[in-house]
């Protein structure tokens, strides 16, 4: 490692919920934070609990390119990077729009591979780096209702591993972390996505989407949902060691589904999830 490598932490999606909360502990805890989010308005308070703030929108180029170079004027170099920013599209993958699919993968996985790609040349020759990249126990477990979201965390958990062997020998390390339900406002935006898709009462999903909507909620109003503080801890963790893991899963929910998932074969799974949510009406 450079002697003077920069360990400046560069956080997208800082507006709500996992980004702020990873802001705020880390700039606590005396790291030099870079808090973005695509309005600076969402974020101007952050600058008073000692984050620098930074307009960044994961979906523009010409944003995401701005962002770096600024921070590599001042710092360097972009030391750690966590890709934070994302939601989750709900809906059956008959009715979710196009559109509403490329805006998906747009925000969760485009964005993070572009921003990823802009922080790696300088983190390489400083030889020293963290790229974290904040993924779901949804790149694990498949839940009806998600299938859109489900497949931009899977593409983040695929390309984390080929990234992680890629630039190991630059001193870069790559981990992922694996949320199950964390008490943001995660839910609530997904409840919108799925009442803005199909044709409503006459869709032919209409009472699945309702028993989505029901499940969700009471997810994430349940005794196994945490707040973002502890994922916030998970990535310090991921950003500060000597040797963060690859895997950082939270929760016991999420450890729990993915353990079942592993180990029951479709038709198990897909009998559990009968159980949970009802099926399409024909």
């Amino acid at each position: 490692m450079a002697e003077q490598a920069s360990k400046a932490v560069l956080i997208t999606g800082c507006s709500t919920g996992i980004g702020r909360a990873t802001a705020l502990r880390l700039a606590s805890r005396g790291h030099n934070v870079y808090a973005s989010a695509r309005k600076l308005d969402a974020i101007r308070d952050l600058a008073d609990a000692g984050c620098k703030i930074v307009a960044l929108d994961v979906c523009d180029e010409a944003s995401m390119r701005a962002a770096v170079e600024g921070i590599e004027a001042a710092e360097g170099a972009v030391g750690a990077l966590v890709n934070n920013a994302g939601y989750g599209q709900a809906g059956s993958i008959e009715e979710v729009s196009m559109d509403a699919v490329r805006s998906q993968f747009e925000t969760n996985f485009f964005g993070l591979v572009h921003l990823t790609k802009l922080v790696l040349p300088r983190m390489r020759s400083q030889r020293w780096g963290r790229i974290v990249n904040v993924s779901s126990m949804g790149g694990k477990v498949v839940l009806p209702g998600f299938g859109i979201y489900h497949g931009t965390k899977f593409a983040v958990e695929a390309i984390s591993d080929a990234l992680r062997w890629e630039v190991r020998n630059f001193g870069i390390r790559v981990s992922v972390i694996e949320p199950g339900a964390i008490k943001t406002q995660f839910e609530e935006t997904s409840a919108a996505t799925l009442g803005a898709t199909g044709s409503g009462e006459a869709s032919p999903y209409a009472d699945f989407y309702s028993s989505v909507e029901k499940r969700t909620r009471a997810t994430y109003a349940g005794a196994m949902a945490i707040g973002p503080e502890g994922v916030a801890k998970a990535i310090e963790h991921a950003v500060s060691s000597k040797r963060p893991r690859t895997r950082y899963p939270l929760t016991p929910g999420a450890r729990f589904l993915m353990a079942t998932r592993r180990m029951l074969p479709d038709g198990g799974w897909d009998a559990l999830m009968r159980m949970q949510f009802s099926q399409p009406k024909t």
